[in-house]
Protein backbone atom coordinates (compact mmCIF):
# COMPACT_ATOMS: atom_id res chain seq x y z
CA UNK A 1 0.00 0.00 0.00
CA UNK A 2 3.13 2.52 0.69
CA UNK A 3 4.38 1.54 -2.14
CA UNK A 4 1.50 2.15 -4.23
CA UNK A 5 0.92 5.72 -2.47
CA UNK A 6 4.53 6.10 -3.68
CA UNK A 7 3.91 5.48 -6.86
CA UNK A 8 0.52 7.55 -7.28
CA UNK A 9 2.37 10.59 -5.30
CA UNK A 10 5.08 10.65 -8.03
CA UNK A 11 2.74 10.32 -10.87
CA UNK A 12 1.19 13.16 -9.75
CA UNK A 13 4.49 15.19 -8.61
CA UNK A 14 5.36 14.49 -12.47
CA UNK A 15 2.12 15.55 -13.83
CA UNK A 16 2.72 19.25 -11.93
CA UNK A 17 5.94 19.30 -13.92
CA UNK A 18 4.96 18.48 -17.35
CA UNK A 19 1.20 20.62 -17.36
CA UNK A 20 3.08 23.76 -17.07
CA UNK A 21 5.20 22.96 -19.89
CA UNK A 22 3.01 21.76 -22.23
CA UNK A 23 0.78 25.20 -21.22
CA UNK A 24 3.24 27.23 -22.42
CA UNK A 25 4.34 25.28 -25.42
CA UNK A 26 0.32 25.80 -26.34
CA UNK A 27 -0.24 28.81 -25.37
CA UNK A 28 3.08 30.61 -27.33
CA UNK A 29 1.19 32.80 -29.55
CA UNK A 30 2.81 34.56 -33.61
CA UNK A 31 1.58 37.59 -35.12
CA UNK A 32 -1.31 37.38 -37.55
CA UNK A 33 -0.74 37.49 -40.84
CA UNK A 34 -2.85 39.91 -43.06
CA UNK A 35 -5.51 38.43 -45.41
CA UNK A 36 -5.32 41.05 -47.44
CA UNK A 37 -2.10 41.03 -48.10
CA UNK A 38 -0.93 40.54 -51.90
CA UNK A 39 1.75 37.89 -53.04
CA UNK A 40 4.70 39.19 -54.58
CA UNK A 41 5.15 38.67 -58.30
CA UNK A 42 7.29 35.63 -59.25
CA UNK A 43 8.27 34.13 -62.32
CA UNK A 44 7.67 30.12 -62.32
CA UNK A 45 11.09 28.13 -62.00
CA UNK A 46 12.13 25.11 -63.23
CA UNK A 47 13.10 22.52 -60.31
CA UNK A 48 14.01 18.67 -60.09
CA UNK A 49 11.06 16.38 -61.04
CA UNK A 50 9.81 18.74 -63.70
CA UNK A 51 9.27 18.02 -67.52
CA UNK A 52 10.39 20.17 -69.82
CA UNK A 53 9.84 20.48 -73.50
CA UNK A 54 12.48 21.58 -75.64
CA UNK A 55 11.52 22.77 -79.17
CA UNK A 56 14.23 23.39 -81.80
CA UNK A 57 12.86 25.28 -84.42
CA UNK A 58 13.95 23.34 -87.87
CA UNK A 59 15.61 20.91 -85.71
CA UNK A 60 13.29 18.42 -84.78
CA UNK A 61 15.99 15.98 -84.33
CA UNK A 62 17.36 17.67 -81.52
CA UNK A 63 13.96 19.02 -80.15
CA UNK A 64 12.22 16.28 -77.62
CA UNK A 65 10.67 15.82 -73.92
CA UNK A 66 13.07 15.60 -70.83
CA UNK A 67 13.11 15.30 -67.26
CA UNK A 68 15.15 17.60 -64.89
CA UNK A 69 16.83 14.66 -62.64
CA UNK A 70 17.31 15.21 -59.02
CA UNK A 71 20.63 17.06 -59.70
CA UNK A 72 18.69 19.73 -61.21
CA UNK A 73 20.39 19.30 -64.59
CA UNK A 74 19.30 17.89 -68.34
CA UNK A 75 20.42 16.06 -70.45
CA UNK A 76 19.61 16.50 -74.39
CA UNK A 77 21.11 15.53 -78.14
CA UNK A 78 24.47 17.67 -78.38
CA UNK A 79 23.75 19.54 -75.11
CA UNK A 80 24.64 17.23 -71.49
CA UNK A 81 24.23 17.87 -67.88
CA UNK A 82 23.08 21.53 -68.38
CA UNK A 83 21.55 22.97 -65.49
CA UNK A 84 17.91 23.66 -65.30
CA UNK A 85 17.32 23.86 -61.38
CA UNK A 86 15.96 27.48 -60.39
CA UNK A 87 16.00 28.89 -64.19
CA UNK A 88 12.88 30.20 -66.09
CA UNK A 89 11.72 28.58 -69.07
CA UNK A 90 13.31 31.73 -71.06
CA UNK A 91 16.03 31.55 -68.96
CA UNK A 92 16.80 27.61 -69.74
CA UNK A 93 16.17 28.06 -73.46
CA UNK A 94 18.92 30.87 -73.89
CA UNK A 95 21.24 28.58 -72.59
CA UNK A 96 20.58 25.88 -74.75
CA UNK A 97 20.63 28.59 -77.82
CA UNK A 98 24.46 29.19 -76.54
CA UNK A 99 25.16 25.22 -75.86
CA UNK A 100 23.67 24.39 -79.38
CA UNK A 101 25.30 27.29 -81.47
CA UNK A 102 28.28 25.20 -81.45
CA UNK A 103 26.88 22.96 -83.73
CA UNK A 104 23.63 24.54 -85.12
CA UNK A 105 24.05 27.97 -86.87
CA UNK A 106 21.79 30.30 -84.56
CA UNK A 107 19.64 27.59 -83.60
CA UNK A 108 15.78 29.56 -81.70
CA UNK A 109 15.03 27.62 -78.46
CA UNK A 110 11.70 27.29 -76.83
CA UNK A 111 11.11 25.55 -73.48
CA UNK A 112 7.92 24.77 -71.91
CA UNK A 113 7.03 23.17 -68.91
CA UNK A 114 4.69 20.17 -68.89
CA UNK A 115 4.81 19.03 -65.41
CA UNK A 116 5.51 21.02 -62.16
CA UNK A 117 7.64 20.28 -58.91
CA UNK A 118 9.26 23.58 -58.89
CA UNK A 119 12.64 24.00 -56.79
CA UNK A 120 12.86 22.76 -53.46
CA UNK A 121 13.72 26.14 -51.97
CA UNK A 122 10.04 26.99 -53.15
CA UNK A 123 8.01 24.28 -52.17
CA UNK A 124 5.16 24.75 -49.97
CA UNK A 125 5.48 22.31 -46.72
CA UNK A 126 2.59 21.42 -44.34
CA UNK A 127 3.71 19.14 -41.41
CA UNK A 128 2.38 17.63 -38.31
CA UNK A 129 -1.18 17.01 -38.25
CA UNK A 130 -2.53 17.00 -41.39
CA UNK A 131 -4.08 14.15 -43.45
CA UNK A 132 -1.25 14.02 -45.57
CA UNK A 133 1.74 15.83 -45.25
CA UNK A 134 3.69 16.53 -47.95
CA UNK A 135 5.67 19.04 -50.05
CA UNK A 136 3.33 21.09 -52.34
CA UNK A 137 4.45 23.19 -55.78
CA UNK A 138 3.81 27.07 -55.29
CA UNK A 139 0.89 28.27 -57.43
CA UNK A 140 0.19 31.64 -58.56
CA UNK A 141 -2.28 33.54 -55.28
CA UNK A 142 -2.03 30.36 -53.74
CA UNK A 143 -3.73 30.50 -50.28
CA UNK A 144 -4.21 28.93 -46.97
CA UNK A 145 -7.24 27.01 -48.06
CA UNK A 146 -5.78 25.93 -51.21
CA UNK A 147 -2.82 23.86 -49.03
CA UNK A 148 -5.29 22.60 -46.81
CA UNK A 149 -7.70 21.15 -49.70
CA UNK A 150 -4.53 19.43 -51.18
CA UNK A 151 -3.40 17.61 -48.00
CA UNK A 152 -6.87 16.59 -47.30
CA UNK A 153 -7.57 18.49 -44.51
CA UNK A 154 -6.63 18.40 -40.63
CA UNK A 155 -6.55 15.04 -38.55
CA UNK A 156 -9.10 14.74 -35.28
CA UNK A 157 -5.98 15.60 -33.56
CA UNK A 158 -4.99 18.53 -34.50
CA UNK A 159 -4.85 21.77 -32.51
CA UNK A 160 -6.18 23.56 -35.85
CA UNK A 161 -5.98 26.83 -34.03
CA UNK A 162 -2.46 26.63 -32.58
CA UNK A 163 -1.34 26.24 -36.28
CA UNK A 164 1.93 28.14 -37.47
CA UNK A 165 3.16 29.17 -40.68
CA UNK A 166 6.90 29.57 -40.58
CA UNK A 167 8.47 31.80 -43.36
CA UNK A 168 11.78 33.33 -44.32
CA UNK A 169 11.49 37.46 -44.42
CA UNK A 170 14.20 39.33 -45.69
CA UNK A 171 16.66 36.25 -44.58
CA UNK A 172 15.46 35.65 -41.32
CA UNK A 173 13.07 33.03 -40.31
CA UNK A 174 9.35 34.27 -38.65
CA UNK A 175 6.37 32.15 -37.59
CA UNK A 176 2.73 33.61 -37.90
CA UNK A 177 -0.45 32.38 -36.70
CA UNK A 178 -3.00 30.33 -38.01
CA UNK A 179 -6.69 29.61 -37.76
CA UNK A 180 -7.17 26.23 -39.09
CA UNK A 181 -10.32 25.60 -37.53
CA UNK A 182 -11.99 28.80 -38.05
CA UNK A 183 -11.36 28.30 -41.79
CA UNK A 184 -12.48 24.56 -41.76
CA UNK A 185 -14.72 23.81 -39.30
CA UNK A 186 -16.48 27.43 -39.42
CA UNK A 187 -16.33 28.92 -42.58
CA UNK A 188 -14.49 32.02 -41.30
CA UNK A 189 -13.19 33.07 -44.35
CA UNK A 190 -11.07 35.94 -42.89
CA UNK A 191 -8.44 33.27 -41.49
CA UNK A 192 -7.67 32.25 -44.62
CA UNK A 193 -4.54 34.13 -45.60
CA UNK A 194 -1.75 33.84 -49.20
CA UNK A 195 1.21 31.69 -48.88
CA UNK A 196 5.03 32.29 -49.97
CA UNK A 197 7.39 30.71 -51.63
CA UNK A 198 9.53 28.47 -49.29
CA UNK A 199 6.59 28.54 -46.60
CA UNK A 200 6.17 25.92 -44.44
CA UNK A 201 2.80 25.05 -42.53
CA UNK A 202 3.27 23.07 -38.80
CA UNK A 203 0.48 22.01 -37.29
CA UNK A 204 0.76 20.53 -34.02
CA UNK A 205 -1.03 17.93 -31.97
CA UNK A 206 -4.08 18.74 -29.41
CA UNK A 207 -2.92 18.15 -26.09
CA UNK A 208 -6.20 16.91 -24.88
Amino acid sequence: MNALRIRTATWFSCFAVVLPLLSLGGCKTYPSLNPDEKPIAHDYLIGPGDNVDIIVWRNPEVSMAVPVRPDGKITTPLVEDLSASGKTSTQLARDIEEALSKYIQQPVVTVVVTEFVGPYSEQIRVIGEAAEPQALPYREEMTLMDVLIAVGGITDFAAGNRARIVRNVDGKQHQFSVRLDDLIRDGDVTANVPMKQGDVLVIPESYF
